[in-house]
């Protein structure tokens, strides 16, 4: 079994080769994939993605890593709208549960106009990387098998990678290793332990 830095070293050749972006190797399938971990390496995995982000986006001109924080995305929307103070002010007077559904309504999360997919799809190109984070932070609002299903219609073939702190089998997605997803089939795993 790999170690986490390990199987980190591997992601920046696993992104940066042509059959990456070309889907070569999966049946031409949806370019979707998890980098699954375990919860404790969190600060690791940020560091890492900022690396990588750099690392590209400095040295390469026909590729870019675009990331999108999950956690920061709501919050950006729900401001915007401004819900954000209302939602603070809600939670005051009412119980954490009804903040939760107000706030996936206020996103119209599962919906033809989802506005966190929405958000992703205005901020990309066709040469882009799309890198996921936030998962854990934003739980219980999204949840991760929901964007990979509606993130598609958005961008099409523009490749994705969910940084998962939990554990992903090729099938079933379980946040910190406790709390199962939805089942979830098309993603592939993006480096093997």
């Amino acid at each position: 079994m790999k170690t986490i830095n390990e199987r980190l070293d591997e992601i920046l050749p696993r992104i940066t080769s042509p059959s990456f972006r070309e889907n070569k190797g999966l049946g031409n399938e949806i370019g979707y994939h998890i980098f699954d971990y375990q919860p404790e390496h969190e600060m690791l995995i940020r560091n890492h993605v900022a690396f990588l982000k750099e690392r590209i986006n400095k040295d390469s001109s026909n590729q870019r890593i675009t990331e999108f924080d999950l956690y920061e995305v709501v919050l950006e929307i729900l401001d915007g709208k401004g819900y954000l103070q209302k939602n603070f002010q809600m939670e005051q007077k009412k119980d954490s549960q009804h903040v939760l559904n107000a706030t996936r309504k206020a996103l119209r999360l599962t919906l033809n106009n989802d506005l966190v997919i929405k958000y992703i799809a205005e901020r990309v190109e066709q040469n882009d990387i799309i890198f996921i984070t936030g998962i854990g932070k934003v739980f219980p609002i999204i949840r991760s098998h929901v964007i990979l299903n509606n993130l598609y219609k958005a961008v099409g073939q523009i490749p994705v990678v969910l940084f998962f702190p939990g554990r992903y089998d090729g099938q079933e997605l379980q946040l910190f290793g406790e709390i199962k997803d939805d089942n979830y089939y098309r993603a592939f795993q993006l480096v093997d332990y």
